[in-house]
């Protein structure tokens, strides 16, 4: 698959009052086409620093970046606007024009990039469809819920078909159902329309529920990167562990057999998950960490069990994967906690 976006000894340094701050320091990544590609760090880590590079918010001060192969260093100021046409970008705060109803919201790239006032709304009117707000195209911002601000948002930044969608902390501000609402369409969009999409998160949740492949970023260098499945199931670096399973990778304590990490995304409070699991099964099974709150009658967080053996761990996930149940197994020792 041929890379969309490249980063190649991408560095930035920030010249300030107090001296030289390095945001970002050696970057190498290769975006595929058609991927859902995720960057994950803790914050001042340099996430948004790197994504604002990729468009040329921000001129790297070392290396480049290359979109489609072509490198951004040695264009002109109406070529790098060019390359940024393709680029549509959602934010965790929305920027609506709140002077503006959500249809002309949508229309605004358009008219910006010349479409006619006819055409303009005619796509606008398709998008709203899309992203299930049709029926709402005459109200403001300020007459809508967080979620379907970022709605019209994804809206509006696909309005010009690009091919490359940049989502900064898009769900930060949405509560889980929400959030999930809103991964499933950017999701939808990156499946049916092809768009290549780059999420920039510290919430590993997101990074679960739909990226194929991700980068953890940590002290403005790429600590860690692989297949999703892979960094899940058995993140070689402190920060990754520390990311995915918070304080229970401190543990040094060599804990047998099967352990799998449960997380929960949303589903209700007051399913018992854990105990129709073991009633199901027939099996035994020792809580080794676990994390979770109750949001509005939503169970979030995330839970490591350990199971005696192979087989009764392959009865213990066919049973995940019957309830819908998102699992990985992890090849690193845990500790026992309470829930939190």
């Amino acid at each position: 698959m041929d890379s969309i976006v490249s980063l190649k000894s991408m560095g930035k340094v920030f010249h300030t009052k107090n001296g030289d701050v390095k945001a970002l320091d050696d970057i190498n990544l290769d975006i595929k086409k058609g991927e859902i590609f995720g960057i994950i760090g803790l914050s001042g880590a340099g996430k948004s620093t790197l994504v604002r590079c990729i468009n040329y918010l921000e001129i790297p001060t070392e290396g480049d970046v290359f979109f489609e192969g072509k490198g951004l260093k040695t264009m002109t100021e109406a070529q790098i606007r060019d390359v940024r046409r393709n680029m549509g970008m959602i934010f965790q705060q929305f920027n609506l024009l709140s002077q503006r109803n959500i249809l002309k919201n949508v229309c605004f790239p358009l008219e910006i990039s010349g479409v006619g006032k006819a055409e303009a709304i005619k796509r606008a009117r398709e998008l709203l469809k899309l992203v299930g707000l049709s029926d709402r195209e005459k109200a403001y911002p300020a007459q809508l819920s967080g979620g379907q601000k970022q709605r019209v948002a994804i809206a509006r930044a696909i309005a010009t078909n690009p091919k490359l969608l940049l989502c900064d902390e898009a769900t930060s501000a949405l509560d889980p159902k929400t959030t999930k609402q809103i991964l499933e369409l950017v999701k939808d969009i990156n499946k049916n329309m092809g768009i290549t999409v780059i999420v920039i998160t510290h919430e590993m949740k997101v990074i679960e529920s739909i990226c194929d492949r991700v980068a953890i970023i940590e002290n403005s260098k790429i600590a860690e990167m692989g297949k999703v499945e892979d960094i899940f199931s058995n993140p070689k670096s402190d920060i990754g562990k520390k990311l995915i399973l918070g304080d229970a990778f401190q543990s040094k304590e060599i804990v047998s057999g099967v352990k799998l990490r449960i997380e929960f995304d949303g589903r209700s409070s007051f399913e018992p998950v854990l105990s129709n699991m073991i009633l199901s099964c027939g099996i035994p099974v020792n809580i080794l960490y676990a994390k979770t709150k109750d949001i509005g009658g939503a169970a979030v967080g995330h839970m490591i069990i350990q199971i005696s053996g192979e087989e009764e761990a392959l009865k213990v996930k066919r049973y995940m994967d019957s309830i819908g149940m998102i699992y990985h197994e992890v090849e690193f020792a845990e500790e026992k906690e309470e829930i939190e």
